[in-house]
């Protein structure tokens, strides 16, 4: 059995769509492992877009088995919308193709109006730059044992006692924020009405993925954002409110980790982060504006422009520390064509000191300054290669530069936002 996760190794945006979307017609199965619909993955397959932020990604092949895992956050209204934007798309999803983890946290709308009231009502020195879409508040219900499960929508009696201890933690923060009291009969009714769409896809997610487990399927393991966003091992505080990390794969899918057999490491061949939070190689000038534009950086989910700088050896290596990342997947390298040189985060410095990993105070982090390796750029174009031997001697280079510096060797290289223009030089199915 083979089974290969697929992580961000910056703060998210690091193409994990596209690469799962390419690996998944190796896979049996396809499993998103924490995270919401704050995940954004956008595919182009044959000139056609498909935005998705629930969905896993493999959706779009036929013949696999897409799952949520109970890990992921469940927002039940955008499930709904998803289906009925693929359906459009000439895609019908059974639950032969999609299971949901009924085991599964929902997002209700009281969490969607607590992140949006918390937001707003922060310093801006304080704002995490929140997607405002619940993730935070419905993971808080989660670890406080009081959310409500896919699997109580089947359950009204359960689902009555659910509400009432959600309302009883719900109601006095909601006072503070000037918010309207809960309604708990108008959010049931919501819940009643919604469980009749999803609920045929609700099953025992990790006795189906054993049971794939078992026979030998491949799986593929998809995470949403990155490792720096991890809540524990990424930017403190600015981060996402789930483990992002590889291990997770086990833990949001009910696999044991002997599942994992190749982590997988997501990173752009420069940097971008969205929202708040400390960016070392941030290039608030003309290069970042160049990146952005070039590489089209707006946030998938919620359309805010990326801000963008240079590659970040120093955050990546740390990354891939803490997730076990066996090979990298280098994306966007056309978006450096034309550039006259290029420039490599190798290390920080900090009150005259080197360091070698990124320190875990947000104060630290926002103060730490690069010391930077400068390369020299490449004027033919990248874009659409598909083997080395496509690219200019300068490009290949720089990755090979990138692979010593972060200790990892590259396993794909992808060079367009086109499903099949991937350079392949380790199948993660087939391990190291």
């Amino acid at each position: 059995m083979a089974g290969v996760v697929v992580v961000g190794a910056q703060w998210g945006d690091e193409g994990k769509g596209k690469i799962v979307d390419w690996l998944s017609h190796r896979a049996d199965v396809i499993a998103r492992f924490q995270g919401g619909h704050n995940a954004g993955h956008t595919l182009v397959i044959d000139g056609q877009t498909y935005k998705l932020n629930l969905l896993p990604s493999g959706v779009v092949r036929g013949g696999k088995l897409s799952v949520i895992g109970n890990g992921v956050v469940v927002d039940p209204w955008q499930l709904i919308s998803e289906l009925e934007a693929m359906e459009k798309a000439g895609i019908r999803l059974t639950p032969d193709d999609l299971i949901l983890a009924e085991n599964a946290c929902l997002i209700l709308p009281w969490h969607k109006d607590l992140d949006a009231a918390r937001e707003g009502a922060a310093e801006d020195a304080a704002k995490i730059g929140t997607t405002k879409r619940g993730i935070g508040p419905a993971y808080e219900d989660k670890v406080g044992r009081r959310a409500v499960r896919v699997a109580d929508l089947a359950d009204e009696e359960a689902l009555d006692m659910k509400l009432a201890r959600l309302i009883a933690h719900h109601e006095p923060l909601r006072t503070g924020l000037g918010l309207p009291a809960p309604d708990g009969e108008a959010l049931k009714a919501e819940l009643l009405e919604v469980a009749k769409r999803i609920l045929p896809y609700a099953a025992p997610a990790w006795k189906r993925l054993n049971e794939s487990a078992r026979l030998g399927r491949r799986i593929l393991f998809e995470g949403a954002q990155g490792v720096m966003l991890d809540v524990d091992h990424g930017t403190y505080p600015f981060v996402t409110s789930s483990n992002t990390v590889a291990g997770q794969a086990a833990a949001g899918t009910g696999l044991g980790p002997r599942a994992v057999s190749y982590v997988l490491g997501l990173a752009k061949a420069y940097t971008t982060r969205v929202g708040s939070g400390p960016f070392p190689t941030e290039q608030d000038n003309a290069i970042g504006q160049r990146l952005g534009e070039v590489g089209r950086e707006f946030g998938t989910v919620t359309g805010r422009a990326r801000r963008c700088g240079w590659f970040d050896a120093v955050m990546v290596r740390q990354a891939c520390a803490v997730s076990g990342v066996d090979g990298l997947a280098l994306t966007k390298l056309d978006v450096l064509d034309g550039l006259d040189e290029i420039k490599v985060c190798v290390a920080y410095k900090l009150d005259g000191e080197t360091y070698d990993y990124l320190p875990a105070t947000a104060a630290q982090q926002a103060a730490v300054e690069p010391v930077y390796e400068t390369m020299p750029g490449w004027s033919a174009s990248t874009q659409g290669a598909r083997s080395w031997n496509d690219l200019p001697a300068a490009a290949v280079k720089y990755v090979r530069r990138l692979e010593e510096l972060v200790g990892k060797p590259a396993a794909l290289v992808s060079t367009s936002p086109e499903r099949e223009d991937v350079i392949l030089m380790r199948d993660p199915f087939e391990g190291n």
